[in-house]
């Protein structure tokens, strides 16, 4: 796919969903890759622990990669590098807090000491062959987000990474606004922007607002035990929370697994500041009273196997929901999570607890008036929108438009599209093979849409398992055939039924072997359509049919 003293820009993953986000950048003979992450799986992907990018055009081309460089530390970025750099060895480029999310991956996968790291300061830039990267202080619902400015030997490429302009944040400096406009003054070729706020309207507001609604819910309920469930990875929020639990001497609990891990990364690295004797261990929760106590737990998604999930559920080894606990969700549910959540909160409001979900949250994603702000400061020639489902790509699409980026310049792609690019032209000028790699334990992509259909069918419809016995050479059925089912009908009550699904599998067998049919295929598949044909006329169902034929001397 070489065309010289073109650049090759390859999303391959971030577009038509939120989640899995992930593109190449190609110039001649090098490639670098921006961000590396997994989505999780929709309701219909049963058994699918996680989802991540095919990476068959970066496998064919890893002796060309000369880089990962990761905006930010959230799942949907980084998740899938444990699996990509078990195939494909190049470096690792991120800032201090995002790495240290991603060792404790490594880890885990038992590669870290094979994986080349290097943390990245704000205005420092990496020389990979033909690319320079420069990483650009922005704000996001996680610290030490960047944007980056990828100077290529056609022009500068800016991918935002997923952003927020937050003037007040909680920790570190607000986004670096005078290097967007620096930049848009040397000019800027395309803007690859995030687009999972484009919908609303107007700016988001700042994180810090959340830690004064903090301050008044717990002088509201100075008498309750507080519960807060947050994402893990908004380090940010807890330590807003924290902050609120010093101000009015409770403790604080940390727990759920990503929580506790995400917690003890950024302590360990200072992006949180924690009064001593504050955190304690849960086991340390009955020494004190409900009005001395707050935890931070994961599961404001309504996960079921998350920490409040079970709490609610009352699966939860430590910690029971009692009468008068306050519960306060600090997120919105995820498109696609409203019906867990809810279940979640009529669990809790069923045990007597008050659920709080209002105005405990703002977004880590810019709204419309904030990303106009980023290109009126680029002024980029070319638009490519990112990280989002096809109608957020096309609302970004107008919006830059009317900022005088003509239709034309505004490319709304697939994953897999490859759109080459220089100062003159830029147009789509082929497709690499993309999509999802499922995630089953520890089997990656072993699982495809035809164990996916069979899942399917046997939660919709159960199983028949018809056993026989046949005798060699002569064929004479000497046991059975039996029937064994699950998930179909409870036996113990259709006994009836399963007699008679024996007389007709019976029957269709000795038509079978009557005619001397010693192919056991044939056999199998005169059992399957006749007792199929008896069991969609006598119940309109279809369950999976599966006959085994034993043989014996």
């Amino acid at each position: 796919m070489s065309e010289t003293g073109k650049l090759k820009i390859i999303p391959l993953g971030g577009l038509e969903q939120i989640g899995m986000n992930m593109t190449a950048f190609e110039y001649e003979d090098g490639i670098i890759v921006v961000d590396c992450g997994l989505s999780f799986p929709d309701d219909d992907m049963l058994g699918i622990d996680l989802v991540i990018p095919d990476i068959t055009y970066l496998r064919e081309n890893k002796d060309k990669i000369k880089g990962f460089f990761i905006t930010h530390g959230h799942e949907d970025h980084i998740g899938a590098l444990p699996y990509v750099l078990k195939e494909i060895s190049a470096p690792l480029y991120a800032t201090k807090l995002t790495m240290g999310i991603i060792e404790g991956k490594l880890e885990e996968h038992q590669i870290k000491d094979i994986v080349k790291r290097k943390v990245v300061k704000y205005g420092q830039n990496i020389n990979a062959g033909k690319f320079r990267v420069e990483f650009i202080k922005t704000n996001h619902s996680i610290a030490d987000a960047a944007a980056f400015a990828i100077h290529t030997p056609v022009g500068v490429i800016v991918h935002t990474g997923d952003f927020k302009v937050d003037y007040t944040p909680v920790f570190g400096d607000a986004i670096d606004l005078a290097r967007f406009s620096e930049l848009g003054k040397k000019g800027v070729l395309a803007v690859m922007c995030d687009s999972t706020n484009v919908l609303r309207p107007g700016f988001t507001p700042s994180e810090s607002t959340v830690g004064a609604t903090f301050d008044h819910i717990f002088s509201e309920h100075p008498k309750t035990r507080i519960i807060i469930a947050t994402f893990a990875s908004n380090v940010d929020r807890v330590q807003q929370i924290i902050n609120s639990a010093d101000k009015y001497n409770r403790k604080v609990v940390v727990e759920g697994r990503s929580m506790v891990n995400i917690i003890s990364v950024a302590k360990e690295l200072e992006y949180l500041k924690i009064p001593d004797n504050t955190l304690i261990n849960i086991e340390e929760m009955k020494n004190y009273t409900d009005d001395q106590l707050v935890l931070i737990t994961t599961g404001s998604q309504g996960e079921s196997m998350a920490a409040l999930s079970r709490m609610a559920a009352s699966l939860h080894r430590k910690v029971s929901i009692k009468p008068g606990d306050t519960i306060v969700f600090s997120s919105t549910p995820i498109p696609g999570n409203e019906k867990a959540v809810s279940k979640v909160i009529n669990e809790l409001y069923m045990k007597g607890a008050e659920v709080i979900f209002q105005d405990t949250h703002v977004s880590g994603h810019a709204c419309q008036e904030e990303i106009k702000l980023i290109y009126s400061l680029l002024k980029p020639k070319y638009a490519i929108p990112v990280h989002g489902e096809y109608r957020h790509l096309m609302v970004h699409g107008q919006l830059v438009q009317k900022l005088g980026i003509p239709k034309e310049n505004v490319f709304i792609m697939k994953s897999g599209d490859v759109l080459s690019i220089d100062e003159n032209d830029a147009k789509i000028t082929g497709k690499v093979p993309a999509g999802s790699v499922l995630v089953d334990g520890l089997g990656v992509g072993d699982v495809g849409n035809i164990v996916l259909r069979d899942r399917q069918n046997l939660a919709e419809n159960g199983i028949i398992i018809v056993v026989l016995t046949l005798q060699k050479y002569t064929n004479q059925l000497l046991a059975g055939p039996d029937i064994v089912t699950r998930g179909f009908v409870y036996v113990r009550e259709s006994e009836n039924l399963i007699d008679e699904a024996k007389e007709v599998v019976a029957e269709a067998l000795d038509n079978c072997l009557s005619k001397n049919s010693v192919d056991w295929g044939k056999i199998k598949m005169v059992v399957k359509d006749s007792l199929g044909e008896y069991l969609w006329k006598k119940m309109k169902r279809n369950p999976m049919i599966l006959p085994i034929i034993m043989e014996v001397e």
